[in-house]
């Protein structure tokens, strides 16, 4: 009898004791996989492995395509092919930041650089002069400094400050704006 009740009990701790768990399942998290992959691209952006941190951005764009997020991953894609010398192919990736999130400062002045570097700015501010829109005044004033014009710039920055002083982009503007005031006008 004892050596049954022994045996019952060695068997029933077995089954508490054995240590189970349940396989692993991963699961595919689209958004988190994105940031990861950007995260690969700028490890490869510092290890100046260009190729391979363009493939990496374009992967967590198609991840993630049309989130605000995306326009992160955008913006890398464009600094990347911009500082390789392809503008034509940034200028695409820097309008989709953009038009994704209009509220990022560095966007406009990464796509100011781009047309800079094409050789269309003169041609973008013809096309931008009298815009009424917020942010082609932002991208106009930008614009202006690229290209020499500091104090028109400087002074279009300005106006945008004081007819929409509660727009997050606002304090952003007010800096650029010492700094360049501050490196002389």
């Amino acid at each position: 009898m004892i050596k049954k009740i022994i045996t019952i009990f060695l068997l029933s701790s077995l089954v508490f004791c054995t240590g189970y768990r349940k396989s692993y399942r991963y699961t595919i998290e689209a958004g988190k996989d994105a940031f990861y992959h950007n995260n690969v691209g700028l490890n490869y952006l510092q290890d100046r492995i260009y190729y391979a941190a363009i493939q990496e951005f374009k992967i967590a764009i198609s991840l993630s395509p049309s989130t605000q997020a995306s326009a992160i991953f955008y913006n890398n894609l464009g600094e990347t092919y911009n500082f390789i010398g392809y503008p034509d192919m940034a200028k695409d990736c820097f309008e989709n930041a953009l038009n994704l999130y209009g509220l990022n400062f560095k966007y406009y002045i990464n796509m100011a650089d781009c047309y800079v570097n094409l050789g269309i700015a003169q041609k973008k501010i013809d096309e931008l002069y009298g815009a009424n829109d917020v942010y082609k005044k932002i991208q106009l004033g930008i614009l202006y400094i690229k290209t020499g014009q500091k104090r028109k710039g400087v002074n279009l920055l300005d106006e945008v400050c004081a007819e929409e002083p509660d727009l997050m982009i606002t304090p952003a503007i007010r800096q650029y704006i010492k700094e360049t005031i501050d490196s002389g006008i």
